[in-house]
């Protein structure tokens, strides 16, 4: 049985526990049938209301609404589950990019950050700006044009 094993790629330990084991054994970490209609009714909800929100914001939800009314909470696993099951979850984007988001005209994509540092009286100075995400120099669509030198 050590050479047919080795062969396999299997361990003896879990061969020899296969041998032993009664014919009507039942493997008891399956999953158990579990009713979920009326939770994918409430999932189904909130998708229809909030079209854009992943498995965890609509976990979220529903155990926010859950805790309201005193309902057992919800593992977020089983929403993914549930959702993956009727095909609910968001629809991941085929497109991918360089790392660059860059649009072609001005005042369509903004973005925006802050930071702030502290001086040595202790007062705080912050800073926020926005950017425009326009790079006139590239466009996005359309043949190449020739820089200026």
């Amino acid at each position: 049985m050590k050479t047919v094993c080795e062969v396999l790629g299997v361990a003896r330990s879990a061969v020899v526990v296969k041998r032993v084991r009664s014919s009507d054994w039942r493997d008891g970490r399956r999953a158990r049938a579990t009713d979920d209609t009326g939770l994918v009714e409430e999932i189904r909800g909130h998708v229809a209301q909030l079209p854009t929100y992943g498995y965890r914001r609509i976990w979220a939800l529903l155990r926010r609404s859950r805790e309201m009314v005193g309902a057992p909470c919800i593992n977020h696993k089983h929403v993914y589950r549930i959702m993956r099951e009727h095909q609910l979850l968001l629809r991941r984007p085929s497109v991918r990019h360089d790392g660059r988001v860059v649009v072609d005209r001005s005042n369509t994509r903004w973005c925006s950050d802050g930071f702030e540092f502290w001086c040595d009286d202790g007062t705080p100075l912050r800073v926020t700006f926005a950017l425009d995400c326009c790079d006139p120099g590239r466009r996005l669509a359309g043949p190449r044009r020739p820089r200026r030198a």
